[in-house]
Order: structure tokens, then C-alpha cells, then sequence
């Protein structure tokens, strides 16, 4: 197995063949697929404000702006953020940033989301924690399923080839789930998984892809997970003070009749 390195910053190489990637018609389904069921998950409303963590080239920050979210992005690849730039113009703010360390205050947005970006953090489980910090309402999270075919395939490949993945870590919806658990609480946490039949194409696949029954398979390619936050309010012991009122003195006690 190759050796994985953690805290990847994407090199101009690799946004390029990302944006190709993006931009390649037979991949249109595939990127439609993870879109519908963040949408499906996330629910966002109209107006509302979101924050897409690792944002790369902009992908779903267009989506947010269409769906009339007020959209902002950090990514931490000069780069991807020139791409971003580009597809989204002034209709989003971006920021140059890493995920450990958002440079936002305690719940800044209704929403954010981590579209396979945890996979390429130093430190996945502080990034969940600062995303949790700025978010108010839900945190969707994407990832590439490391129990499915597709990740197999990453893995096998990356022996003999040197990718972009092979500088990525990736996760289970249990290890997320844990994660969120250790750093929330007992919260409400759902999930989902797409691309199912990878190889496969058609309308008979198209519908299933779909289709409820499929999406609740633990082994898609694409796990969706979301997880609604709780409000949570810190006690703290505040010193009581007192004053008490001076009360008449006691009368002197009667002498005893002899």
C-alpha cells in the first residue's frame, strides 16, 4: 500500500485534472447523484446562509447560489480558489483557509458542508470540530466510502500509479459517526450512499440509483451523512449574595416573679 500523507494541498496539476474531471459529460451523472442526495439531506432553505468547507473549484457553491443560499467558501489550494473565482464571481465570498482554523465566529451559518474534502485534512477530527463550532442548524459531510468497490479500485491503483489519492485518508459512515458522537453528543444523524452499480449506465441504473432502497446500501461509492446540531449552553456557578435586614433587638427577657 502506498504510504499516505496527510494535510494534501491540491498543486496546480491536480486542480486541472479535477476541473477536467468536472467538466467531462459522462461525469455529469455521477456529479448530479452526489449533488441531489446533499440537497436531499441537507434541506437547505432559500436565504439562509452556508459555509462549504475545502470548497475546491467552486462545484457546490454554484449549486448553493442557484438554490438561493448566501454562499461562502474555504479552501486552502491558491489554485482551486482561482477556479472558484472564476465560476462564481462576486456571488460568493471566499476566503483562503484551512479547515482546523476557520476564521469565523460560533455559529456564523445555518449550514456548511465538507464535500470530500475531509479525506485530504491534517487533522479530520478538529476540522469536524471547527465545522460544528461556525455551524448552527446542520453539517452535511461527503465522502468517498472507504468500504466500497470504488475505493478498492483507489487503493489497488495507487500501487502501481501515483495519484491524488494516494495522499488521502478515507472513512467509513461509522468512523463519522464516532466522530461526530465523541464531539456532539447522542445528536440526530442520518445518511445515505449513491453510485451503487459504478459500471454500469442506463435508465434501469439511472432509476435505481434513485430509488430510496438503494440509497440505504452501507457500500455506495458516495456516503452522504448529515447531522443535525443541538444547542448546547454552558453553566456556570454564579456567587449568590445576600443581604439581610436588621431586625429589631430583643426585648430583654422578664425577671421571674418570686
Amino acid at each position: 500500500m502506498p504510504k499516505i500523507i496527510m494535510g494534501y494541498v491540491f498543486q496546480f496539476q491536480d486542480a486541472v485534472s479535477y476541473e477536467a474531471w468536472y467538466n467531462s459529460p459522462r461525469n455529469q451523472f455521477i456529479l448530479d447523484l452526489e449533488q441531489r442526495l446533499m440537497l436531499n439531506l441537507l434541506k437547505p432553505v432559500r436565504g439562509r446562509r452556508i459555509l462549504d468547507i475545502g470548497c475546491g473549484m467552486g462545484t457546490a457553491l454554484q449549486l448553493f447560489i442557484d438554490h438561493g443560499l448566501d454562499a461562502t467558501g474555504v479552501e486552502p489550494s491558491p489554485y482551486m480558489l482561482d477556479i472558484a473565482k472564476k465560476k462564481v464571481g462576486d456571488r460568493a465570498e471566499l476566503y483562503r483557509g484551512f479547515g482546523e482554523d476557520l476564521p469565523f465566529d460560533d455559529n456564523s451559518f445555518n449550514y456548511a458542508c465538507l464535500f470530500t474534502s475531509l479525506e485530504f485534512a491534517e487533522n479530520p477530527q478538529k476540522v469536524l470540530e471547527e465545522a460544528c463550532r461556525v455551524t448552527k442548524n446542520k453539517l452535511f459531510i461527503g465522502i468517498l466510502n472507504r468500504y466500497s468497490a470504488k475505493c478498492f479500485q483507489i487503493r489497488v491503483r495507487g500501487m502501481f500509479f501515483k495519484t491524488v489519492y494516494n495522499r488521502a485518508r478515507f472513512f467509513s459512515i461509522w468512523e463519522i459517526k464516532r466522530k461526530l458522537h465523541t464531539i456532539l453528543g447522542d445528536v440526530p444523524i442520518a445518511w445515505k450512499t449513491v453510485r451503487q452499480v459504478p459500471l454500469l449506465s442506463g435508465r434501469l441504473t439511472h432509476w435505481f440509483e434513485r430509488s430510496g432502497i438503494a440509497q440505504q446500501s452501507p457500500f455506495g461509492d458516495f456516503s452522504g451523512i448529515v447531522v443535525t446540531l443541538i444547542p448546547r449552553f454552558r453553566t456556570r456557578t454564579l456567587p449568590l449574595r445576600v443581604r439581610t435586614k436588621r431586625t429589631a433587638e430583643t426585648a430583654p427577657s422578664l425577671k421571674q416573679v418570686e
